[in-house]
């Protein structure tokens, strides 16, 4: 299914991480692929699950947690390398194909019956590939701006689009070869059109918590693997799209591609947002997914 990538860049488009302002439930803990992965759960009802990107966290749902909870069984966990795990980092880790898994386990050792899935860039792209390789495991899912970076080189300008991204990032897998740890973060936000340096102190200590996770993905040899075109064509699981008005055309460009893919899927462009969606219109973006869930009842 997953065709092997030498890529060693950083697509991670992940929103400065957020600590929850109100009443922050205690995080559980669970083991489970030989690692531990932190939650916080509430509400009651069908269960969703909140998949948070690149350098966040659990914490990173702060806008959606407690008004999909007045719903949902609402768990946001984080994944392997996020705060406030403490997993040495495997060399048989293999980014997304891992993060599935993880995910999988998760789903399993809760005994949830078809959770829907909330992802942001990778925890999109990990929720997708559990949808693909543990079907049943699924109910729906919405997904902001998945990292599927070679679902565009076979279209026009794809190949382009594609190259020209990896050259802009490079400097951040560099900087983790170096060991340098806060010059990858830098770098990544650099980027990202941001300035580290300038970023308020919380979310750049935030960031740092999770630097291990932008570190194993760059480091893993498959970072973004390809998933089958023709088995996307297959997943017939009810899904939304979303795509930030103003975010950048490589993620517009994945985002159609995967919608002209999926037989099962809705797209819809967030308003007055970025890659950071969730946090820049929450009231639009918790509206949609509401509607959507709802809908699938």
């Amino acid at each position: 299914m997953f065709a092997k990538t030498s890529t060693a860049v950083i697509f991670l488009f992940a929103c400065s991480v957020l600590v929850y302002s109100g009443q922050t439930p205690v995080p559980k803990k669970i083991r489970v692929n030989g690692v531990d992965l932190h939650y916080v759960e509430k509400g009651s009802g069908e269960p969703l699950i909140l998949i948070h990107g690149g350098v966040g966290d659990y914490r990173s749902w702060e806008n959606q947690f407690e008004e999909l909870a007045k719903k949902y069984r609402v768990i946001s966990y984080s994944r392997r390398y996020s705060f406030p795990n403490n997993n040495p980092l495997d060399s048989r880790y293999r980014a997304v194909v891992t993060e599935a898994d993880d995910l999988a386990a998760l789903i399993k050792y809760l005994k949830l019956k078809k959770p829907s899935l909330l992802g942001l860039s990778y925890g999109a792209y990990a929720a997708l590939v559990v949808a693909i390789t543990h079907p049943g495991l699924v109910g729906s899912m919405v997904l902001a701006e998945p990292p599927i970076l070679q679902l565009i080189r076979d279209t026009p300008d794809g190949e382009k689009i594609y190259q020209g991204f990896r050259s802009d990032l490079q400097p951040v897998a560099d900087a983790f070869r170096q060991n340098d740890d806060r010059l990858a973060m830098t770098s990544f936000n650099r980027a990202m059109g941001r300035d580290f340096d300038k970023l308020p102190k919380p979310a750049a200590e935030a960031m740092m918590q999770n630097v291990l996770a932008l570190k194993a993905i760059n480091l893993s040899p498959e970072p973004f693997p390809a998933i089958s075109k023709a088995k996307l064509r297959r997943l017939y699981i009810p899904t939304l799209i979303l795509t930030g008005e103003h975010t950048m055309k490589i993620n517009t460009l994945i985002d159609q591609e995967l919608t002209r893919l999926l037989p099962n899927a809705k797209h819809v462009v967030v308003p007055n947002s970025g890659h950071a969606l969730p946090r820049e219109n929450p009231q639009f973006f918790n509206r949609l997914v509401l509607e959507f869930l709802s809908a699938r009842k």
